[in-house]
């Protein structure tokens, strides 16, 4: 919902760091597989107990993720850094509800559940969109550099990743958390569903002319 505005805050953040990255060789999916690398420590410290440590790879994971963009635009973009970069974010979406239902499965193995299932059908919503629109030539204007069509929603990346710091900041609260957060993310897949019926409706076949009872 607020991933379009923070772009250009982030763009101007990021654009240092990201020109220091690529004067050295550096390519923008080595930036990617190293931030999902990170993000990956995020399911054993939630799993050991260790939000606090969780919370720290979670920002380190999302700093590379936008990081990665950046160094894109230094050295020019690919079609493998599109597709890592979304088919990896998804991945790790996933991955911070299972860390907490692997710390404590009696209270959170189900809510983890319903979030997952949440997230499944916001991705693939998303990419089924992104499917049909890139070869019909549509583009997305308030995301012009991004790789694939982005279709925006309720709960973007933004959305997602301040609720999962906060599950991190407050642990306990992981059920209620991934329940509301998973209701949100039904009505963005709702909402995705509906653009894409319209958006893909079949064109109208004129039906021939009657002729005239003079021809």
């Amino acid at each position: 919902m607020i991933d379009a505005r923070l772009l250009p805050l982030q763009r101007r953040l990021l654009a240092r760091p990201a020109r220091w990255l690529a004067a050295r060789g550096v390519g923008a999916d080595n930036v990617t597989l190293a931030g999902f690398a990170l993000g990956l420590a995020v399911v054993p410290a939630l799993a050991l107990g260790l939000p606090g440590v969780a919370l720290v790879f979670l920002a380190l994971n999302r700093v590379a993720d936008g990081l990665d963009g950046a160094v894109a635009r230094e050295t020019g973009p690919t079609d493998r850094g599109a597709f890592l970069d979304i088919a990896l974010d998804f991945v790790f979406y996933a991955l911070v509800p299972l860390g907490f239902a692997l710390a404590e499965p009696g209270a959170n193995a189900l809510p983890a559940a319903v979030l997952i299932a949440a997230f499944v059908g916001t991705g693939s919503s998303f990419l089924a969109f992104a499917a049909i629109a890139g070869p019909r030539g549509m583009t997305a204007d308030a995301y012009p550099a991004k790789g694939l069509y982005y279709l925006g929603g309720l709960t973007e990346g933004a959305e997602t990743i301040a609720i999962f710091a906060l599950m991190c900041l407050a642990p306990a609260a992981f059920p209620a958390l991934a329940y509301f957060f998973a209701a949100a993310c039904a009505l963005t897949t709702f909402s995705r569903w509906m653009q894409g019926w319209q958006a893909f409706a079949p064109e109208p076949v004129p039906r021939p002319r009657a002729p005239h009872p003079a021809e």
